[in-house]
């Protein structure tokens, strides 16, 4: 799907095509960026251990993504701007999330009106305040639809898009052809620590991605949460985004045009300047 999206959906008009074409064709006609299905039966414990045994009726999702707006992105390493702190927080959560939700909703509709049962998972929010944990893991369907692999950040980073991207996941029962690619679990990462060095409060360990690793062994929660509550306190938005800024995947597409910003030394001298700049 990714960039040629368009295309894909014009192609999708013989009157035999399957579900999972009527799905892509629908997520696509609505500005899905990614379309994927998952097949989450190897991922069984996992699931059910974080939402509950009922999802285990449940073992296909579908992961629909939506690329970010790099024009509110490139500034996050100026966040303690207010401006830009309340931009970034209205466009991922109400505008993208928003958006991510009612996709959700139009793809689980369809579904039904299959036959079959489906859950539309909300884009964000927890089910469990105190594991602070939702439904479902976006980045773990993601990851098994094939969209792309865990890095350093511990966020789902895509090869056109990098980490800039929101998710949404659709439950179903219905025997949906898996039509993502395999989990991808190779670490394109490679040395790049820049989300762990400038991490304003050092929450990444630097450890790469295993999935037999709880979480805490690349990620301290609690840090980045203290942090964000402070910036709600001081700022009026819960918002960092360096990790989803800094990632050099994220700016690839942008390398040709603009080498001159997105150069490590660079992202580190610009980030350095800002906290200098600004007491808390």
């Amino acid at each position: 799907l990714e960039s040629e999206g368009n295309v894909t959906a014009a192609r999708i008009t013989a009157p035999d095509e399957t579900l999972v074409a009527q799905l892509r064709e629908k997520a696509i006609s609505l500005g899905a960026s990614y379309f994927g299905v998952a097949d989450l039966t190897p991922a069984k414990m996992f699931v059910t251990d974080q939402g509950g045994d009922f999802l285990s009726e449940y073992p296909v999702a579908i992961s629909l993504g939506v690329a970010l707006i790099d024009g509110v992105v490139d500034q996050l390493y100026q966040h303690h701007n207010n401006i830009v702190a309340r931009t970034y927080q209205h466009h991922i959560y109400s505008a993208v999330g928003g958006h991510l939700d009612r996709m959700a909703e139009g793809l689980a509709f369809t579904l039904e009106g299959s036959g079959y049962r489906a859950i539309p998972v909300p884009s964000s929010g927890y089910y469990d305040d105190v594991r602070r944990r939702g439904l479902i893991s976006h980045k773990l369907v993601a990851n098994f639809a094939g969209h792309g692999w865990i890095g350093k950040n511990c966020l789902l980073i895509t090869k056109a898009h990098g980490p800039r991207v929101r998710w949404v996941t659709i439950l179903t029962d219905a025997p949906l052809k898996y039509a993502g690619g395999a989990p991808a679990i190779v670490d394109r990462c490679k040395n790049c620590n820049l989300c762990v060095d400038l991490c304003p409060v050092q929450a990444f360990t630097g450890i790469k991605f295993n999935p037999e690793d709880p979480v805490e062994v690349r990620f301290d929660t609690r840090k980045c949460r203290q942090y964000l509550r402070g910036r709600e306190k001081t700022h009026g938005a819960s918002v960092c985004g360096i990790c989803v800024h800094v990632c050099p995947h994220g700016w690839s597409m942008k390398r040709k045009r603009h080498a001159g910003r997105t150069t490590a030394k660079l992202l580190h001298e610009r980030l350095d300047e800002m906290v200098g700049a600004t007491p808390g």
